[in-house]
């Protein structure tokens, strides 16, 4: 998936008016929301879980060379190899290198946002591999190919029919006339198309929640199953990792899964946790040949010591984007690239860089809520004002912006002024409402008032109520 991120305001305007898109945002408040509630509340230790989490993740990155080459002589003694990538590039010849070795023609994944981050799959197709998704919802916009709209629900933007047209258009052998219209029908069909390719599969590609240095082992979580068949029925085994995914040890794992799942769905805990340890033992059953992680920087050690570090902490749960009212209007496409939302306006100019993504910093409302939510409590909203003052620094700003900022500024450090001005553009405003109190129409103001009227003043002003209660 290649950046367009520069998009964002069309594609947002695209996005408002977008019915079915709506229809389908709607649902987040009412699933995802209201069952991570559900799960905290039945859990009293959740806000120490966080402290310990966030704790273990800072650790984790002021050490990570250290878990990192603990973690490649754990895999290289089991028999395992680890392929150390700068940069998307070199990332995705060194998958093509592996399938190529193993003359692999068709290749199942299990989802992975890395995998989108280096557009992977285009890669493959473009030099004779065929991936094939496994994940139920990244098989369906795959074949729509489509991008994914939401990290954890990639089809969220879709609804039955569109899931039942693509199987109609794709799926050859089937009745012309048979039903689609339940989940059950639809996941049948699915299930009976994948297998043939779980079985064909000579490599097999997952993602990783994580890495633990303790045992060299990939940690994975899903709701399907098919991770498993994706890593232990082909011959040869790849884990798409960036660096920020290793933790120390096994039970530094349970601690993350443990807050991973109620803040993703609102399960306890996601229906499998697979553990994947080196290739295959003499006296193991199942497993593949050969077990290869390609570790990915792509930009990730450049934010260590900095302003951006935090966002490292990032387990990809999504609470961040399910509470966002800014995604919760325009969803994932309007973002422009794999990461949305919060967590996704922060990591996307740091990646792609803020010329491209200058936008998304700007797309928040700065309410709070998702470093409320974060159980690592990465403190996301400053982030976001960080990369405002870059864009301000770097003269990226829109003009009309900038000359608003100065205006303001002008006024600021003139106090004397600055009262008289507000003074006068309060009572200005209170009377365009013609006591409504509000103002549904205003110049300068369009991009507020064609969604919402805009509150007029009403009352004293915060500073002259603030001057008389110094004075009692």
């Amino acid at each position: 998936m290649q950046p367009d991120c520069h998009s964002f305001e069309s594609a947002s305007r695209t996005a408002l008016a977008d019915d079915s898109l709506q229809d389908s945002l709607a649902k987040v408040k009412a699933g995802f929301r209201i069952n991570r509630l559900k799960a905290i509340d039945k859990l009293p230790e959740f806000e120490d879980l966080r402290d310990a989490g966030r704790d273990l993740k800072n650790h984790t990155l002021k050490n990570l060379d250290f878990y990192l080459e603990v973690f490649e002589d754990k895999v290289t003694a089991q028999g395992g190899h680890v392929h150390w990538c700068r940069d998307a590039e070199e990332a995705r010849r060194t998958v093509l290198e592996i399938c190529r070795k193993a003359d692999a023609r068709t290749v199942t994944k299990g989802k992975s946002m890395i995998a989108e981050e280096i557009a992977l799959n285009d890669y493959l197709e473009s030099h004779g591999v065929e991936p094939v998704e496994t994940d139920l919802g990244e098989y369906i916009i795959q074949l729509r190919r489509d991008p994914p709209s939401h990290i954890i629900a990639p089809a969220l933007h879709l609804n039955r029919g569109h899931f039942a047209k693509a199987f109609r258009k794709k799926h050859e052998g089937y009745p012309a006339d048979r039903m689609l219209d339940e989940p059950r029908q639809l996941l049948d069909e699915a299930r009976d198309v994948l297998r043939g390719h779980f079985v064909a599969a000579d490599v097999g590609i997952t993602g990783a929640n994580m890495l633990v240095a303790e045992t060299g082992s990939s940690i994975i979580v899903t709701n399907e199953g098919n991770g498993d068949l994706t890593q232990t029925l082909p011959r040869v085994h790849i884990v798409l990792a960036s660096i920020e995914k290793v933790v120390p040890t096994l039970e530094d794992a349970a601690t993350v899964m443990r807050l991973l799942a109620r803040s993703a769905t609102g399960q306890e805990f996601s229906a499998y946790t697979t553990v994947s340890t080196g290739p295959r033992r003499p006296e193991d059953l199942d497993g593949p040949e050969e077990f290869h992680v390609v570790l990915l920087d792509n930009g990730r050690s450049a934010m260590l010591g900095g302003e951006f570090q935090d966002m490292l902490r990032c387990i990809r749960c999504a609470a961040c984007i399910n509470h966002c009212p800014i995604y919760g209007a325009v969803g994932g496409h309007a973002y422009g690239w794999v990461y949305s939302g919060p967590m996704g306006s922060v990591l996307t100019p740091a990646l792609v860089g803020l010329e491209e993504a200058r936008h998304l910093p700007n797309a928040s409302t700065l309410c709070g809520r998702c470093e409320a939510v974060c159980p690592m409590r990465i403190p996301l909203p400053k982030m976001l004002r960080h990369w405002r003052e870059r864009e301000f620094e770097r003269h990226l700003t829109p003009g009309r912006v900038r000359a608003g900022l100065k205006l303001w500024a002008f006024l600021a450090k003139r106090p004397a002024l600055y009262r008289l001005a507000n003074g006068l553009g309060a009572r200005l405003l209170a009377k365009l409402s013609r006591g409504t109190g509000r103002l549904p129409r205003l110049p300068l103001a369009g991009g507020w008032t064609k969604a919402r009227d805009l509150p007029a003043p009403q009352g004293r002003s915060f500073q002259s109520q603030w001057a008389e209660r110094k004075r009692r």
